[in-house]
């Protein structure tokens, strides 16, 4: 049993040894290259050839069945048949923060830059910084308060603000009080210089003062030589200036545009009153206190009837009427009316030629034709015959383009008052002051002759 034994162990034994390579030797210089690149070759000089290790077929064999990798030589490279999934990166949550900060931020930054825009603005209107130099007439009544001074200022457009002027006023620390009457004011006037014109009473640096009076019916022209008369101004310059207008008076915004047919742009707006005036004044100063004067006026209540009208502009437009219409009839009625008590009849005649221009095309008022030979043809730098036969109501139809003269209140309101009649010619007694109303020619012709003879009679007796 033991021989069976000893025979089975030598048999295994030769089988073990038969399935045994023999190791085999590797070079050492295979041993240093279980790195995962081989190393770089070597350059010892500039002129030396790189050093090339030789490496045994059996190794080459080992790495050619490797997996290749990067150029970098972090990771092998992935064969693109089998992409390798990339994770995915978490999004990081943006803070909540930070579009309330972004807000809070950019409101800050536009009050700020609102609020250095709006004390430049304040600034500039309190030192008077880029504005008008325009004259503007401020008329303060009596025992006015610095608010309603700041809301007259602020109306007229002196001032950009009034809650402003009425801050600065209280910050002077000085009594003030508001000298009632007319003042000329800036707008490219700084607040304090203001409130020193609206405070202070005239001196005798203005020179004396004079009282003017311009009569009824007067024409520009006759009105600025009185000017020039009493030392008060240039009676050309004056011309100039008030035929220039632009003062910002409400009156300016209703007149017509187009004046080329005007012999004076601003005849009729000349407002008959008595006025007081500084000697050797500006002109502009002069116009702006009779335009300031003649849109009063105008803006005065008028009633006719039992219909009550806040201003006259009001009823005037109720009449389908426009200003220059109105001033250039009410100009004719001052004219052709004795007296004012007849002056609704003289408007009525008047109105029924116009509504009835093709019976009457013709309104056939002395008036005109006296304005147009001896005002307009004497006048004008260069003849021109259509301009003159304009304004004579026997040679053209219709109102002529501009007044004749310059109308008083009574006149004006006739002409509002639009008294209704059948009246279509009048005449008037010169010697008596009677004037005559007719429906019809016949009727006309014949007082005519009965006043021409009474002319004659009174010659006569003479």
């Amino acid at each position: 049993m033991s021989d069976n034994n000893d025979i089975l162990n030598d048999i295994l034994n030769e089988t073990a040894n038969n399935n045994t390579e023999p190791e085999k030797e590797i070079p050492n210089d295979v041993h240093e290259t279980h790195e995962e690149f081989p190393r770089e070759p070597e350059y010892h000089e500039k002129t030396e050839e790189p050093q090339t290790p030789t490496v045994p077929e059996e190794q080459r064999e080992a790495r050619r069945s490797q997996p290749k990798r990067s150029v970098q030589g972090s990771r092998p490279i992935e064969h693109p048949a089998h992409p390798k999934k990339k994770k995915k990166k978490k999004k990081k949550r943006r803070s909540n923060r930070l579009p309330g900060v972004l807000i809070l931020v950019t409101l800050i930054f536009g009050i700020s830059i609102i609020s250095s825009l709006v004390i430049i603005s304040f600034g500039k209107d309190m030192l008077g910084i880029g504005k008008s130099e325009e004259t503007h007439v401020i008329v303060i009544p009596d025992g006015a308060t610095t608010e309603e001074v700041a809301l007259m200022l602020l109306e007229d457009e002196i001032i950009k603000s009034s809650d402003a002027f009425k801050l600065f006023a209280q910050l002077r620390n000085k009594e003030m009080t508001y000298v009632s009457g007319e003042h000329f004011v800036r707008p490219n006037m700084p607040y304090e210089t203001i409130i020193d014109e609206l405070t202070k009473v005239p001196t005798e640096e203005m020179g004396e003062s004079i009282q003017v009076t311009f009569p009824e019916g007067t024409n520009l022209i006759d009105a600025a030589n009185i000017l020039e008369k009493n030392h008060i101004c240039d009676a050309e310059e004056f011309i100039f200036y008030f035929n220039a207008g632009g003062f910002g008076i409400e009156f300016e915004d209703r007149l017509p545009v187009d004046t080329s047919m005007k012999f004076e742009k601003m005849e009729g707006y000349l407002f008959p009153d008595t006025y007081f005036f500084y000697e050797n004044s500006k002109p502009e100063e002069v116009c702006q206190k009779i335009y300031y004067n003649f849109d009063t006026k105008m803006n005065g209540e008028f009633t006719v009837g039992k219909k009550h009208y806040e201003t006259r502009y009001e009823r005037m437009e109720d009449l389908n009427m426009n200003l220059d219409e109105l001033i250039t009839l009410a100009s004719i009625v001052q004219k052709e009316a004795a007296t004012a008590d007849v002056m609704n009849d003289v408007a009525s005649v008047f109105k029924n030629r116009l509504e009835n221009s093709d019976e009457f095309p013709l309104l056939q008022s002395d008036p005109t034709s006296n304005y147009s030979k001896d005002v307009v043809r004497p006048n004008i730098e260069y003849l021109n015959e259509t301009l003159i036969d304009a304004y004579d109501t026997y040679k053209s139809p219709g109102l002529p383009p501009g007044a004749i003269c310059n109308p008083g209140i009574e006149a004006i309101d006739a002409v509002l008052t639009n008294k209704k009649t059948d009246y279509y010619y009048f005449i008037a007694n010169i010697n008596t002051n009677e004037t005559f109303f007719f429906e019809t020619l016949e009727e006309h012709e014949q007082k005519q002759d009965e006043i021409e003879q009474s002319y004659i009679d009174a010659e006569y007796n003479e």
